[in-house]
């Protein structure tokens, strides 16, 4: 039902996003997606670029009076540090990005492959996320993350918090983390880091409540919801690992430990008490949280190189060097929010579709008194 496109280079003049799919009569709040786009760009560990944009997108189509009209909708963002043509080539591809897969296949520099690999890419992606998140919102379905680790540094881990409650504990973090003390350990590990010219990943978790039962399907794999999550978070820049639910951990736990037990009551329907399967069997939403968890490896461009080879000379040399950050694992679960976002969106548009927003809720009540009968 839903789909975008993203245009742009990290130092291009702008970049770019298309949607299409959203349905009419959705209140549009560019407040609410600058918020999304300015949390995207904090968290202890990020590097200069940060300093310069201030991340706004305007919108260039698909809007009339505040409201979505059902067309395609338009963001825009102007980037402030606009240098693309002047940026030095380089020579020297760097281990872990894409410069070097990326200049043999595309028979080209490396300068163009870094400039549209470069997670820059993602605000617009956030831009689309937030709108997504707007959309959610009108039927109670709400999107957060917070980081579980960096480094070494870990949170011991709670489960079952709601939206709300890891909302309140991740205000005024650095590092939108639930708790004080890991995030303290998570500083200092990115402190030794810098100190070191060296670069640090982490994990996260996305959480999804207020989710109907039924998004997704069992039918064809495509349509797997869980299968579609895997794929779009581990689209992001710097992601090696994708988990749902408990996802690596149930390789070591018997069945009666690793399986949700059902129930029933006549006021909420069926039910689960515990959660270990992420809100997802079957490929399909099982009306529990949606929880999704992404592993970022090391950013790659470190102040203290690696080896490389001289892609002119053939010379084994140290690997270019740009200015980047040392951590941006706290960037990257906004991110990874926005993904999860349009993934879900795009389900529930799958299932409850239609043009308008008042249709799509009338198809909704419709389908939530069918599976209460």
């Amino acid at each position: 039902m839903l789909n975008y496109l993203t245009t742009g280079e990290s130092h291009g003049k702008y970049l770019a996003a298309i949607i299409e799919g959203m349905p009419s009569g959705l209140p549009i709040h560019l407040e609410f997606i600058s918020s999304e786009l300015h949390r995207r760009q904090g968290g202890y560990g990020r590097g200069g670029r940060q300093k310069i944009e201030s991340d706004e997108v305007e919108i260039t189509g698909g809007v009339v009076k505040g409201l979505l009209t059902g067309a395609p909708v338009g963001f825009l963002l102007t980037n402030k540090d606009f240098k693309i043509d002047q940026m030095p080539e380089l020579v020297r591809p760097r281990p872990g990005h894409a410069d070097l897969a990326g200049a043999l296949k595309y028979h080209q520099a490396i300068r163009p492959v870094l400039e549209r690999a470069s997670a820059r890419e993602t605000a617009m992606r956030v831009a689309v996320g937030a709108l997504c998140k707007l959309l959610l919102r009108e039927f109670g379905i709400e999107v957060v993350s917070h980081v579980l680790q960096i480094g070494k540094a870990k949170v011991q881990e709670e489960e079952n918090l709601t939206a709300a409650e890891i909302r309140k504990r991740v205000a005024g973090s650095q590092l939108n983390c639930i708790s004080r003390e890991a995030e303290q350990k998570m500083i200092e590990a990115i402190d030794e880091a810098r100190r070191n010219k060296d670069s640090l990943g982490g994990k996260f978790e996305v959480r999804v409540t207020g989710m109907p039962i039924g998004l997704g399907s069992h039918v064809h794999f495509e349509r797997k919801l869980d299968a579609r999550l895997a794929a779009s978070v581990m689209s992001q820049q710097s992601v090696k690992a994708v988990e749902i639910g408990r996802g690596a951990e149930l390789a070591g736990l018997f069945g009666s430990e690793a399986h949700d037990e059902i129930f029933y009551d006549a006021a909420k329907g069926y039910y689960h008490k515990t959660n270990r399967a992420g809100g997802i069997e079957g490929g399909m939403s099982n009306g529990a949280d949606i929880v999704v968890r992404a592993t970022m490896k090391p950013i790659s461009t470190l102040a203290q190189p690696l080896a490389s080879v001289n892609m002119t000379t053939k010379e084994a040399e140290k690997a270019d060097f740009e200015r980047s950050d040392v951590c941006a694992v706290a960037a990257g679960s906004v991110i990874g929010e926005s993904l999860v976002a349009f993934t879900i969106a795009d389900a529930f548009l799958e299932k409850f579709g239609g043009d308008s927003i008042l249709e799509i809720r009338r198809n909704l009540e419709g389908y939530l008194k069918q599976i209460h009968a």
